[in-house]
């Protein structure tokens, strides 16, 4: 009996993985999707006489509700919020949560003050950033291909931007001015993205906190830190004279409900398959908008997509390829 137990754990534990991985591949062509889709469907739902904040606040606070109902049907929401400590949702999602925070006001900073072409390619930066800092706070290391893969990906995500942002405008400015509040700003920002992608990698793998729990404490963080900003903002201002829902339409709610998806599946991404995958997910969603924008607006891909495709389906093939592998020395 022992021995017929033996031979069926390392099967069900390779079932397991297997199904773990499908889950994975799902949530990730699901992310890519969302992320390739949002700004279509933004722009064609979204009225310009939309306040932004309130559109982001509405999505926080759906993605609060969705994760909330997806606990409840899992039947994880009592065992969850027994074990609940402010201090350990402080540690897990209010650190990201303010990094991100801090991280969206530098991009703001950097987009005034850089053309957009700069802005995108240094943007891109942020993959780097993240495999560096899951290495630092997890110990994960990269195979010499997957090394290069990342470079790959940055090249193709350099290519990328070059075709969105070569028809955009460039900024005007003073070369200190262009350093210190473009460069810099985004350089940094890229190092705190990679630092929140690692600590949400950390607080999931490690400290085993649920991604849909982690959802919902970042959304109210990060909801309780814009409504602090409503104060003196010129949207806070816009709220309180034209309404919370000035310019919304029925439409207004689809771009909301798909980016709140868009959150969850962010976590579930980040949770099971780190920081560094998300950022390969990211990059492929930029040829999904390019498809859907010749679908829908006729508008062929640029030269810099078509070259791109097979860098991001290289990339992609050899990080999944030629994982680390441990030593012996090192065992």
């Amino acid at each position: 009996m022992a021995s017929i137990a033996a031979k069926k754990r390392p099967k069900d534990a390779a079932t397991s993985a297997d199904q773990m991985s499908k889950g994975i591949l799902l949530y990730s062509i699901l992310l890519a999707l969302q992320y390739g889709a949002q700004p279509l469907i933004s722009k064609r739902c979204t009225r310009r006489e939309v306040i932004v904040t309130s559109s982001v606040l509405t999505c926080e606070i759906v993605k609060v509700v969705c994760a909330l109902v997806i606990m409840a049907k899992e039947g994880s929401v009592k065992k969850t919020f027994s074990q609940w400590t402010v201090a350990g949702a402080l540690t897990a999602s209010g650190l990201p949560a303010i990094i991100y925070a801090l991280q969206n006001s530098l991009l703001q900073i950097a987009y005034k003050n850089l053309d957009s072409l700069t802005f995108s390619m240094l943007n891109q930066t942020k993959i780097l950033f993240t495999a560096v800092c899951t290495y630092l706070l997890l110990r994960q290391r990269q195979s010499i291909q997957q090394i290069g893969a990342l470079f790959l990906l940055i090249v193709a995500a350099v290519l990328l931007s070059i075709g969105e942002g070569s028809s955009k405008g460039s900024s005007d400015g003073s070369y200190d001015q262009i350093l210190f509040h473009g460069i810099i700003p985004v350089l940094v920002a890229s190092v705190l993205s990679g630092m929140a992608s690692a600590l949400c990698q950390w607080s999931s793998q490690v400290k085993k906190h649920s991604s849909y729990l982690m959802t919902v404490e970042m959304s109210i963080v990060g909801s309780l830190f814009l409504l602090i900003s409503t104060y003196k903002s010129p949207d806070g201002e816009a709220i309180r004279q034209h309404g919370f829902f000035y310019g919304w339409t029925l439409l207004t709610m689809i771009p909301v409900l798909f980016n709140a998806l868009g959150g969850i599946l962010v976590g579930l991404v980040t949770s099971r398959a780190g920081g560094v995958r998300k950022g390969f997910v990211i990059v492929s969603a930029l040829l999904v908008t390019a498809l859907l924008q010749f679908i829908f607006e006729g508008k062929p891909p640029s030269v810099y997509c078509i070259v791109a495709l097979p860098l991001v389906v290289s990339s992609i093939s050899i990080y999944q390829k030629y994982p680390y592998r441990v030593k012996k020395k090192e065992l």
